[in-house]
């Protein structure tokens, strides 16, 4: 187990602030398809992906779904989405918010990175940046210069990030 899954086994829960209830209020809002004052299966999806970068499994959306299906309700309503959004973030696990950054540069699921991922997702996010400072932030995570980035090395970087005040 690497050092930073360690770190992160015994995390406090975060405080979940009312700019993180806000952020969660207009999502659902975004969501929610029609102004219906609930979310849908499928919208709840949505939710999320927008929210934590990944879309949820059917076990995982059943499990979000079911305390407004045994109420009778059509969907998810604000307040219930607002809380279980709360909890999911109070307790989300640094190590799997890695991998899921992680699978977002890895498009083609193939376990390493390349420089043309590393260039692809910087042109979504920083259009504006070098391609020069790209190559540098891709060589400096690329410890052992093979051209690949591996989620060891990824994870080693996004880690000492976290580190910093």
């Amino acid at each position: 187990m690497s050092s930073y899954k360690k770190r992160y086994l015994m995390t406090e829960e975060k405080v979940i602030t009312d700019t993180d209830r806000r952020h969660f209020a207009t999502v659902f809002r975004l969501c929610d398809q029609g102004q219906r004052g609930y979310l849908s299966r499928e919208d709840l999806k949505m939710a999320v992906v927008m929210l934590f970068g990944y879309k949820p499994s059917k076990l995982e959306t059943n499990t979000l779904m079911e305390p407004a299906l045994k109420a009778s309700l059509p969907g998810v309503p604000m307040d219930h989405f607002v809380s279980l959004m709360g909890r999911k973030l109070s307790v989300q696990d640094p190590y799997e918010r890695t991998r899921q950054i992680f699978s977002v540069f890895d498009a083609h699921c193939r376990g390493f990175l390349t420089l043309e991922d590393f260039r692809r997702v910087f042109s979504r996010l920083a259009p504006l940046l070098p391609d020069r400072t790209i190559q540098e932030a891709f060589w400096e995570v690329d410890q052992d210069s093979d051209g690949h980035v591996s989620f060891q090395d990824f994870e080693r970087v996004v880690g000492r990030a976290e580190d910093q005040p």
